[in-house]
């Protein structure tokens, strides 16, 4: 199958144009007024907590609520000039969000190296999920 990429192929790809944040550096970022994007699951989230101030969007939905031009947006992540950051569990998923972001026009879109479980194994702030 002639132009096959394979899933390891995609995420370096994705991974070219995206300035990655270590979690330190993410969590300097949100200090200074980026939004840290939560696209992991409902499981991951209630197994293993969340960052606090988080933004949380089932990774099916992410383009329709950053595009500015949806009718699904929401104003929290529709700014395209503000720094994106996306974090799933272990920073795969996220890399290929943001890069889906960066080509809806988020130019700073990028995400978070090693997602979730580098976030809070170094040490910075987790909470458990609320409940509905």
């Amino acid at each position: 199958m002639a132009g096959r990429l394979t899933a390891d192929q995609l995420v370096a790809e994705a991974r070219r144009d995206l300035k990655r944040l270590g979690p330190v550096e993410a969590a300097a970022a949100v200090s200074a007024g980026a939004v840290l994007v939560d696209v992991r699951s409902e499981l991951q989230r209630e197994r293993d907590g969340v960052v606090p101030g988080s933004v949380f969007f089932p990774r099916n939905v992410l383009e329709w609520r950053c595009d500015p031009a949806s009718p699904a947006r929401d104003n929290r992540v529709s700014d395209l000039g503000r720094l994106l950051i996306v974090m799933c569990d272990e920073g795969y998923q996220s890399s290929l969000a943001a890069a889906n972001l960066r080509r809806l026009g988020f130019e700073r879109a990028t995400d978070l190296a090693g997602g979730f479980q580098a976030w809070r194994a170094a040490g910075l702030p987790v909470e458990p999920r609320a409940r509905s």
